[in-house]
């Protein structure tokens, strides 16, 4: 069996050093083949040096400088379906994967509830909290959304972060890879809304299956931002992408559009108020 493993990583050497120390460490029986595509988009820490130095059996790929999360993990994927890999695992450089983590996420397509896309949660361990994982909707034509986890029990999720996320080669075959629409966020969340609208579900795997850091920005850090930063953020591959977000909501979720229109330009431009409103509904 072989598992193609897609990674994408930006001046991170040594978090994507560790992460692959992580999954080099994985509990797996031998006929198991972890063939790893790791994009570095033009890093100047010398990243492909040391991974090649350290892992030279990974398939290290030159990303332009510009390709982002979104676009580094397209260039691994594409890279890896020539392989013709069992699965694919897609996972976040900053991620640490615990021994068992493939183990389980294998696991689990073994069980009578097998099918479509596996997820793994992680945990922040300095907040004691699941960091990433999967979604589930409040309602199915909104975007606003809540996370899944159980240490016992598979449960569905409508979507999901691709921190570790593990995709058959026949979904795949369906519905393809991450959208080109997408430069860095964004193209998870999508990606499994699409597998569901094709008909494949999305399980998110009992208990922690690694840790990595949220690195989501709060609202009182922007609130401290100028208009003209705040803005900056709203356009920016990093920030919201409000171009690729308005998008996204149009794809998945047209009916919501106008609400989400009016809450992120009011919460730009009158932060202050905006979260006092907020308070206040709470």
């Amino acid at each position: 069996m072989e598992i193609a493993v897609l990674l994408a990583t930006f001046n991170r050497k040594e978090k994507t050093l560790s992460c692959l120390e992580s999954l080099f460490k994985q509990n797996i029986n031998n006929h198991i083949n972890l063939n790893v595509f790791l994009t570095d988009d033009n890093s100047s820490d010398g990243t492909q040096a040391a991974v090649k130095r350290c892992y030279p059996f990974v398939n290290v790929l030159k990303g332009t400088g510009s390709l982002f999360w979104a676009g580094g993990m397209r260039n691994s994927w594409t890279n890896a379906i020539k392989s013709k890999p069992d699965y694919f695992l897609l996972i976040n450089d900053d991620t640490l994967l615990k021994p068992d983590c493939v183990s389980k996420l294998l696991k689990y397509y073994e069980t009578d509830k097998a099918g479509g896309i596996a997820i793994g949660s992680t945990i922040d361990v300095e907040k004691n909290k699941i960091s990433y994982g999967g979604h589930k909707l409040f309602y199915a034509d909104k975007v606003p959304c809540f996370s899944v986890f159980s240490e016992t029990e598979y449960l569905e999720c409508d979507m999901a972060n691709a921190n570790i996320m593990m995709v058959p080669k026949n979904v795949v075959k369906e519905i393809g890879i991450l959208s080109s629409e997408f430069t860095h966020s964004i193209a998870d969340f999508d990606y499994t809304l699409r597998a569901k609208k094709a008909g494949f579900k999305t399980t998110v795997v009992p208990g922690v299956l690694g840790s990595c850091v949220d690195d989501n920005l709060n609202d009182e850090f922007k609130i401290k931002r100028n208009l003209k930063q705040r803005i900056a953020h709203l356009k920016s591959p990093k920030g919201l992408a409000y171009k690729e977000y308005m998008g996204f909501i149009t794809n998945h979720f047209p009916s919501h559009k106008p609400i989400v229109f009016i809450k992120i330009w009011a919460k730009t431009l009158f932060p202050v108020l905006w979260q006092k409103i907020k308070k206040t509904n709470n």
